[in-house]
């Protein structure tokens, strides 16, 4: 079943990024980020509230500091993600934030003390060899000396949600939150920090503009039951952060086919084959290693 529900996640991030990148072609990054963020607390705080599930002021207030730390992580890899989303092809973008499951399986070992077993490890090095080859040529899609910068905000992104992805599994699994509860105070804290920020710099926002940027209404409602479906899947004991980083990772084949639907962006048939490489690592890193 938590195989099911990520995979659904996986699928809806794969829309939600390039709902993301028509959003900030109307919008500046920032008023997408604070937006964004807010339709999604208050839709989330709607559903954890008219559910029969634990409420979040029911949550053991132990462990809202380490929700704490998951928000801060979030705030700096969405930072990242977003001003790469808007500069990067869609489909790129999608191939390169794979690199997170690389980083995730390290920090899983490290800190989960998950077993590596050798379907994982396959896996995991197919998913290696896929985004070797994508960067391997230079489609002419990207900036030059920006495009390296924006390359580094992607990495630096998937870097904070394999940290991110290791607190769910744990608050999840070993300090028993709910879905809601979890998704209701990191949102909340998220929504204190972006607006923090647009006080500090003073970003003036267009709210005009922004109230009229309906994408922003479908990445929000994609996002909140995405999330959802991910926290509920980490509440599994058999989870496996490894694993299930993997399999996010068939938001690729939407990326990269809505690159070139939506974006019209180039060489969609070579990306494909770079993704079938790192598709084939996510199916192997699901099979028992006896059936290898």
């Amino acid at each position: 079943m938590w195989i099911f529900l990520v995979t659904i996640y996986g699928l809806f991030k794969g829309v939600r990024d390039i709902t993301k990148k028509k959003a900030m072609q109307i919008s500046s990054t920032i008023e997408v980020l604070f937006a964004y963020t807010l339709l999604s607390f208050i839709m989330g705080a709607a559903i954890s509230m008219l559910s029969g599930e634990p409420k979040p002021m029911e949550t053991d207030m132990s462990a809202l500091w380490l929700i704490g730390i998951k928000s801060s992580v979030i705030f700096i890899a969405w930072i990242c993600s977003f001003k790469a989303i808007k500069h990067l092809p869609i489909g790129f973008y999608g191939i390169m934030d794979m690199s997170r499951v690389i980083m995730a399986a390290v920090l899983s070992v490290v800190i989960l003390r998950e077993s590596p077993t050798a379907a994982k490890l396959i896996g995991t090095a197919a998913v290696l060899l896929g985004l070797l080859l994508v960067n391997f040529r230079n489609d002419g899609e990207n900036t030059g000396r920006a495009g390296s910068v924006y390359i580094v905000m992607v990495l630096v992104s998937c870097f904070m949600n394999a940290v991110s992805e290791i607190l769910d599994k744990y608050l999840m699994s070993s300090r028993g939150l709910s879905s809601g509860q979890l998704q209701f105070w990191y949102m909340l804290f998220l929504v204190i920090l972006y607006l923090g920020y647009i006080l500090i710099s003073r970003t003036k926002i267009d709210w005009k503009r922004l109230f009229k940027n309906y994408w922003l209404i479908i990445m929000s409602v994609l996002f909140v039951f995405g999330d959802r479906a991910l926290f509920e899947a980490c509440g599994y004991e058999d989870s496996s952060v490894i694993t299930m980083t993997l399999i996010k990772q068939c938001s690729v084949l939407i990326t990269i086919i809505g690159g070139r639907l939506v974006f019209k962006e180039k060489h969609t048939v070579y990306k494909l084959v770079c993704a079938a490489v790192i598709i084939a690592g996510i199916v192997i890193s699901t099979l028992p290693s006896a059936a290898l």
